[in-house]
C-alpha cells in the first residue's frame, strides 16, 4: 500500500494514496467538478495512478462527466471502482436512482465517505482527488476526519460574490490544518475571434484571493464551450481536445499541483514534467 503524505495526525483511516487532494469551492456553479475531473485525468495522462472520489453527495456529477454509468461487480466483499481514461472513480451517483434526492444528515454522509475510502478496492494510488460539495459543511469535515489530506485546492470565479465564498473554503482548510495548494480561477475570460478577451465575470479576482491568503495562484482557466460539451458527453476536455488552450491549462495545473505536493510531502511519486 502506498504511504500517505504527512497529515499531522488528522486521518483516522489508512490512505489508499500517497497524496489526497480535496477540491473545494465556496458555492456551486463555479466548475469545481470540471476542475477535479480534468485534473485527475491530466495526472493520469502523465503516468500517475489516480483515483477520483466524488464526495459531492448531494450533486454527484462525476459519473456523467467521466462517461460511466455503473460500478463493476464487487469482489471479495469490496466495492470495485469504475475506471475511465486511466482514472479509478467512485460516486454516490452509482448507488442511487438517477435524479434521486439524498436528504441526509451529517452521520449518514460521514458513513458514506468512510465507506468510499475503506470498502473500495482502490489498489495503490499516487493521487486521490476528492471532489467536495460546495461550502464548508459536513462533507469536508468528514473527509478531513477520515483521510490524511495532503492539500486543498480552491476553485473560484473572478467575481466578488464567488471570491467571498471561496475565501470561506480557504479559511476552512486553514482552520483544519490542511495545506492550501493554491487557487484556480475558472471561467476566467472568453477569448473572442479577433484575439481580444472579454471578462464576463470580472478580472483578477482569483489572483487577489491567492495574494491575500499568501498561497499560489495556479491557473486562470478560460471559458470554452467545448469544456461544457465534453462534460455533458463524458469526455473531459483534456481527452476530447488535448491540444486546445483550455486543455493545456489543465495540464499545466496538474504539473503545478504535483510540484506543490512535492514541496510539501517530498519527492513526486511519478516523473511529472513541471513547466
Amino acid at each position: 500500500m502506498a504511504s500517505a503524505a504527512p497529515s499531522g495526525g488528522r486521518g483516522l483511516m489508512k490512505s489508499p494514496a500517497r497524496y489526497v487532494i480535496a477540491v473545494a469551492s465556496g458555492k456551486g456553479g463555479v466548475g469545481k467538478s470540471t476542475v477535479a475531473v480534468n485534473l485527475a485525468v491530466a495526472l493520469a495522462q502523465q503516468g500517475a495512478r489516480v483515483g477520483l472520489l466524488d464526495a459531492d453527495i448531494y450533486g454527484p456529477n462525476v459519473p456523467t462527466m467521466m462517461g460511466v454509468e455503473h460500478l463493476p461487480p464487487a469482489k471479495g466483499g469490496r466495492i470495485q471502482p469504475a475506471e475511465a481514461f486511466g482514472v479509478k472513480l467512485v460516486s454516490i451517483g452509482f448507488l442511487v436512482r438517477p435524479g434521486q434526492a439524498l436528504i441526509w444528515r451529517g452521520p449518514m454522509l460521514h458513513s458514506a465517505i468512510r465507506q468510499f475510502v475503506g470498502d473500495v478496492d482502490w489498489g495503490e494510488l499516487d493521487y486521490l482527488i476528492a471532489d467536495l460539495p460546495p461550502g464548508t459543511g459536513d462533507a469536508p469535515l468528514s473527509l478531513t476526519q477520515t483521510l490524511p489530506l495532503a492539500g486543498g485546492l480552491i476553485v473560484t470565479l473572478p467575481q466578488q460574490v464567488s471570491l467571498e465564498d471561496a475565501s470561506r473554503s480557504l479559511q476552512m482548510f486553514q482552520q483544519l490544518k490542511v495545506p492550501v495548494l493554491g487557487v484556480v480561477e475558472n471561467m476566467s475570460y472568453l477569448e473572442l475571434p479577433d484575439g481580444t478577451r472579454m471578462d464576463l465575470f470580472g478580472s483578477g479576482g482569483g489572483q487577489r484571493l491567492a495574494e491575500a491568503a499568501g498561497v499560489p495562484f495556479l491557473a486562470a482557466i478560460p471559458i470554452d464551450p467545448a469544456v461544457r460539451e465534453g462534460g455533458d458527453q463524458g469526455r473531459p476536455i483534456v481527452v476530447s481536445a488535448p491540444e486546445s488552450p483550455v486543455a493545456q491549462t489543465f495540464v499545466s495545473l496538474a504539473q503545478q499541483v504535483a510540484a506543490r505536493l512535492s514541496e510539501i510531502g517530498g519527492a513526486s511519486p511519478v516523473d511529472i514534467q513541471v513547466v
